[in-house]
């Protein structure tokens, strides 16, 4: 710690200057006021210990600390006062003095005045780290409300088909009581773009915060850009938007990528086509049986996007059956696990996913959404979902 003593006696402040450069401790004493005030501005020190009557009477040791604290980033001052000069103390405090110690006639008060300078030091290194931590939340709600302006809303769904979709981000906390909202990699789309197509997706990019929001706003744009045709050769789109990620600076810093599960779902022969790139595998529940099954067995999926260009990627194709319905779902849904450690280290995964979707098959999609969540977070035991996580569900109604 870095202490500058601006005093009013030479014989105390030579002592101060002893007693304070205890330890590691830097110390420099000071009896003339322009001299201080040089080393305030030219060195980097982190407290001042200063005597009202600094250097010679109270009005000059009240300007100076009025001076002090119009720096534009004031240190923390403790102030020596003598017990004859306490009625002096309130236009200190009601102008941002928060510390201050009595000058005994002894002296004694030296013997204390290091762990003053400490307790100072510490009240305001705390008060900067609670200030970060509010700047971090807003910065980060903004980043979160960013990324969920790209969510779509009110979506209209082709006859005998009903979509319902959900995001929850995750949170951290930081100092001070209230979490901050995560801004994540999380991303769901489900838009028409012809009138017998219907377009559902979901992806996750790598990490969280900034990075992992921005990766996902630009896989957004490439979608929104190709646009056409594209839309129906899901391969075909995978490799494109792969292979611009991939030129993507804000992607591939730092090992970036992004796992996407596309599907375009003809409405009319009800042919869903889909391509996966390292994505988990969607589940098709069978309502009338009550069977629930990946789409797949794995072999269809291709890499992550935007870790190397050129990469193919296969397309596969399954009619959607009257009554069913396809859950997609990012791994913040699968990896919830519980708080205590009775439960061990087992999460609530696909045998939790389709325990849910099997008592829903009475209920709407957005009740099952509901319950699904619900019974997610049940699972965590009060942990809550330590990442963040987005579900579609879509179902094709059964007959008539």
């Amino acid at each position: 710690m870095k202490i500058l003593v601006g005093w009013d006696n030479a014989e105390e402040a030579a002592l101060l200057e002893l007693y304070l450069s205890a330890g590691d401790h830097e110390t420099k004493a000071f009896l003339d006021a322009d001299e201080l005030k040089a080393q305030v501005r030219e060195g980097s020190w982190d407290v001042i210990f200063l005597a009202m009557t600094f250097p010679k009477t109270a009005e000059e040791g009240y300007a100076i600390f009025a001076e002090l604290q119009d720096e534009p980033t004031p240190l923390p001052v403790v102030l020596g006062c003598r017990t004859t000069e306490m009625m002096g103390l309130v236009k200190y405090l009601t102008h941002g003095l928060r510390f201050y110690l009595i000058r005994d006639e002894r002296g004694d008060f030296m013997f204390l005045a290091l762990s003053s300078m400490e307790s100072a030091v510490a009240a305001v290194h705390a008060d900067r780290a609670k200030e970060l931590a509010s700047r971090l939340r807003e910065e980060m709600d903004g980043v979160r409300r960013l990324q969920e302006s790209i969510i779509p809303q009110g979506i209209s769904m082709p006859p005998g088909y009903s979509v319902s979709a959900r995001y929850e981000p995750a949170e951290v906390n930081v100092v001070g009581d209230n979490p901050v909202v995560m801004a994540g990699g999380d991303y769901y789309n489900v838009f028409r773009p012809d009138p017998h197509t219907l377009v559902v997706l979901i992806g996750d990019a790598s990490g969280h915060g900034l990075k992992a929001c921005m990766s996902i706003m630009a896989m957004h744009t490439l979608i929104r850009m190709l646009g056409g045709d594209a839309y129906r050769d899901t391969a075909a789109f995978v490799t494109a938007i792969n292979d611009r990620l991939c030129e993507n600076s804000i992607v591939q810093s730092g090992g970036g990528f992004i796992t996407l599960f596309y599907a375009a779902i003809d409405t009319e022969t009800h042919t869903m086509h889909w391509t996966t790139a390292g994505h988990p595998l969607p589940l098709l529940h069978l309502m009338a049986s009550g069977e629930v099954k990946a789409i797949g067995d794995g072999s269809e999926g291709g890499m992550p996007l935007g870790i190397a260009a050129g990469i193919p990627y296969d397309a596969a194709s399954f009619v959607l059956p009257e009554g069913s319905r396809v859950l997609l779902y990012s791994d913040g849904l699968a990896d919830s696990f519980p708080l205590k450690k009775e439960k061990g280290h087992e999460a609530f995964g696909v045998n939790g996913i389709t325990a849910a979707l099997l008592a829903c098959r009475g209920k709407t999609t957005d009740q099952t959404l509901e319950h699904l969540f619900e019974r997610s977070n049940a699972f965590t035991l009060g942990a809550g979902r330590v990442d963040d996580t987005s579900v579609v569900l879509v179902e094709r109604a059964p007959a008539v």
